[in-house]
């Protein structure tokens, strides 16, 4: 994401540190004869990351709660894959991450829809619709931190409620938290998977390295209780080729063992949050109402004529321009020349 000389030159150790010898040639098979196979991901890796996961959070991660995945849509999508069923209902926000509904009808499910509130999901709506539909709802799909689009991050008492419903009304939960590491300040809330009961569990943290190194690694995971993961782990295409990302997250091992990769996203957000600060500051002198985030890559913000970047059109269901004309302004590429220019575009 940041192409500076610390983090290209901890970067390039940590794979050479892989290629050398430092995991053996491990990363290049399926797995050795005394661990098995790594169709969780290589063993080296969850370690490392679980571990960085539990400083971070604060929080104990468990490496048998972890499965490596090539990036957050593919943990989004094996997760729906594996638990729904042609027919059953998901159940997005409204407005959300739009490429979300593509996932969840090809894996041939209904969609339905809930409001978004000043916290987070309506919980209201979504037991009303759970109620109306009669188990039919298998799956909720929730962005809870630093929200795309809006930015909002769900309060820890819908937290708490919305795993109290998936247990009422037999749900899985699938938290995006792509952004959960992009915070520009302390966001008050922890992974969703924290919240979960080990001893019925329902929700499944999906998590990426692509927001906060680059989309080209393609390498995340899914933190969820072992009983969830295990059949995620079984399905075809893992089974023939085992974990798709073990080479490229093994790399990432020594990265996150050294401490390089927290001094990297404390460098990454010092600069993000600055340019999130320049644009709704420049956003509110052209006499727009942005919401101010506290993380992620984008401020929400409703148009008073003028449009530029992402209009909110299809980012919802029913009908799908009722954002339309709502602004998602992503800052995270731009330079502040840009994003000076693009506010002056709004106040002309």
């Amino acid at each position: 994401m940041l192409n500076y000389p610390e983090f290209t030159k901890a970067m390039g150790e940590s794979y050479a540190h892989a290629i050398s010898g430092g995991l053996s040639a491990t990363p290049f098979n399926y797995g050795t004869a005394e661990l098995g196979s790594f169709m969780l991901g290589h063993p080296d890796f969850l370690e490392a990351l679980a571990g960085f996961l539990t400083e971070t959070f604060g929080q104990e991660v468990p490496v048998a709660n972890l499965m490596a995945t090539g990036g957050s849509s593919m943990g989004t999508d094996i997760a729906c894959r594996v638990h729904a069923n042609h027919g059953d209902i998901a159940v997005t926000e409204a407005p959300t991450y739009y490429l979300a509904h593509q996932m969840f009808r090809e894996r041939g499910l209904e969609l339905r829809e809930v409001g978004m509130q000043s916290d987070g999901m309506d919980l209201d709506a979504l037991e009303a619709l759970c109620q109306k539909e009669g188990g039919k709802v298998k799956l909720v799909y929730t962005v809870p931190v630093h929200h795309n689009p809006t930015g909002i991050t769900m309060c820890n008492e819908k937290r708490a409620r919305l795993l109290a419903l998936a247990r009422q009304y037999d749900f899985k939960v699938v938290a995006d938290e792509a952004y959960q590491l992009v915070s520009f300040e302390d966001p008050g809330v922890v992974p969703l998977q924290f919240h979960d009961d080990a001893s019925d569990p329902r929700c499944l943290s999906v998590g990426t390295f692509a927001k906060i190194i680059g989309p080209g690694i393609k390498v995340g995971w899914v933190q969820a209780h072992p009983s969830l993961l295990k059949p995620m782990a079984d399905i075809g295409f893992i089974n023939s080729g085992n974990n798709p990302v073990i080479f490229n997250s093994a790399g990432l091992t020594q990265f996150l063992k050294s401490g390089a990769l927290t001094a990297h996203i404390k460098h990454s957000m010092e600069i993000l949050g600055a340019k999130k600060d320049l644009l709704v500051k420049e956003l509110t002198e052209a006499g727009l109402e942005p919401y101010n985030p506290k993380g992620g890559y984008f401020v929400w913000v409703k148009s008073k004529g003028k449009m530029t970047g992402r209009s909110g059109k299809g980012m919802c269901l029913d009908p799908p321009d009722q954002f339309a004309d709502y602004m998602r302004l992503c800052f995270a590429w731009l330079t502040e020349e840009q994003i000076a220019k693009g506010a002056a575009y709004l106040k002309e």
